[in-house]
């Protein structure tokens, strides 16, 4: 749909610049198109500053919002790739230092509280119930079930008593009727085929990382064009 929406305005040849001087006459079709070319790389940035996906998505609204409403500040001096990744950038770090603040003052909260210091995690906001998170959980485990499936038999009871189990080498050693000798040997193998496997199999998925496409692109592209107040481009 939008795609569709974007193509009917015959603008996806255009360049950059071009859109720009459009968006700031406030074509939505325009400003939807920018957003469309930049999301990816935007929500990479802030996931890879904050760690977590919803708040990478909030980063990315925040940064679409400040850049579309001070479109004078932007020269033609640098890409405008550049341009809004530097938004998008110091609104995450922004967050990240607001956050370690917080933690901070928790911390000292319980240290006064209980005498004694305790272990404050940072905060990994609204990932509970998350479907996309949810989904990218189960297939990380089916990837590395299969990898471990594929292990030699000695090498997988070895590493699934050890590593899954969390079994001591002595333990393993005596339900395996092994040396501890060969426990460790089997295990250093066995981690290392099943590294290489892991390898073979997401190298080529490396550059999917992160993705900003589907459900999420649209969901950023739509909130920022509420925010802004800018029309939906007309159906054609």
């Amino acid at each position: 749909m939008q795609t569709q929406a974007v193509a009917a305005t015959g603008l996806d040849g255009i360049d950059d610049l071009a859109l720009v001087e459009r968006a700031r006459n406030r074509d939505g079709a325009a400003v939807r198109l920018i957003m469309q070319r930049h999301n990816r790389q935007l929500y990479r940035v802030a996931r890879s500053v904050l760690h977590d996906d919803a708040e990478a998505e909030d980063v990315v609204q925040e940064a679409y919002v400040r850049a579309f409403t001070h479109l004078d500040g932007f020269r033609g001096e640098a890409q405008l790739s550049t341009w809004l990744t530097r938004i998008a950038l110091n609104e995450a770090l922004g967050r990240l230092r607001r956050r370690r603040i917080t933690v901070g003052l928790k911390d000292i909260d319980a240290i006064n509280d209980q005498g004694e210091a305790r272990v404050i995690y940072l905060p990994s906001a609204r990932q509970d119930g998350d479907p996309e998170a949810a989904a990218a959980r189960a297939e990380v485990r089916r990837l590395l079930e299969r990898a471990v499936d594929q292990l030699p038999d000695s090498f997988r009871m070895v590493f699934v008593l050890r590593d899954i189990e969390e079994m001591s080498i002595e333990e393993t050693a005596a339900h395996l009727g092994l040396r501890p000798e060969t426990v460790k040997t089997r295990l250093h193998r066995a981690r290392r085929l099943l590294r290489q496997s892991l390898d073979r199999t997401l190298s080529s998925a490396v550059g999917d990382l992160f993705p900003c496409a589907g459900a999420r692109c649209a969901r950023i592209t739509e909130a920022v064009l509420e925010r802004l107040g800018l029309p939906e481009p007309p159906e054609g």
